[in-house]
């Protein structure tokens, strides 16, 4: 009989709420609260999944509801400016399935890399990743987009359905595709552009990440994400799964 052994670093809390038990051995804790679980499993009379496959069932099953959502709450990598727990807790419900379970990554921020659209593009360059922008405007208004990839230079749009629109006030709403065309996110040296249609742009920003438009677009079927159309940025950041 052939086994598979393999060891999770999984936190403890999250195991009990889960109903996993160790099958031969669990080990004190480490740093930061976390266990490490060996499991030996029995290709004769189980069906062997991937650590993160099996994981990211078990943190996403319709079952999820039922238990307490401070454990899921993602972990991120980086210092934000504007992400609370609650923004958080919110946003990760309307990941796409590619990066639900991954922690967030800070790849671009105003504070940190300057007010360039040009540094946002270098920073994603090669970047493999839905990307969750995030902005807070001078009227402390906190509202973004999830796009399914990367930004960068092109001539025409590119993305795909899993891109959304979102806002925080006044209350939290997303705003995904609608179906009725395809301009989800264009870019070159001067402006970016997420959502558009009949002149509207649903989030549009100027080269120097400065002043930004948003408006009713049909891409995504949205509302303004800030109560005045133009706002000016008062930080803005950008976060990767990986």
């Amino acid at each position: 009989m052939r086994v598979i052994c393999t060891c999770w670093v999984i936190p403890y809390n999250l195991l009990r709420v889960l109903g996993f038990l160790p099958l031969r051995s669990l080990s004190t804790p480490g740093r930061g609260g976390l266990w490490a679980l060996t499991n030996i499993v029995s290709l004769d009379r189980f069906q062997v999944l991937s650590m993160s496959e099996e994981l990211r069932r078990a943190l996403y099953a319709s079952s999820v509801g039922s238990l307490d959502l401070d454990l899921l709450i993602p972990e991120l990598v980086g210092v934000t400016e504007i992400l609370t727990e609650e923004h958080r807790k919110k946003l990760c419900r309307h990941l796409p399935a590619r990066a639900e379970g991954y922690l967030w990554t800070l790849v671009f921020s105003t504070s940190q890399h300057g007010f360039s659209l040009n540094s946002l593009y270098r920073k994603m360059n090669r970047l493999e990743s839905p990307i969750l922008m995030v902005i807070e405007d001078t009227e402390h208004n906190v509202f973004g987009a999830l796009t399914s990839c990367a930004m960068k230079v092109s001539d025409h749009f590119y993305g795909t359905g899993e891109s959304l629109l979102f806002r925080f006030t006044p209350e939290f709403q997303v705003f995904p595709w609608t179906g009725e065309n395809m301009y989800f996110i264009k870019g070159n040296n001067e402006s970016l552009a997420i959502g558009t249609g009949d002149g509207k742009f649903g989030l549009w920003l100027d080269g120097d990440l400065y002043q930004g438009t948003t408006q009713p677009c049909s891409t995504y079927g949205n509302e303004p994400l800030s109560p005045q159309e133009d706002f000016v940025v008062k930080t803005l950041e950008c976060w990767a799964f990986i």
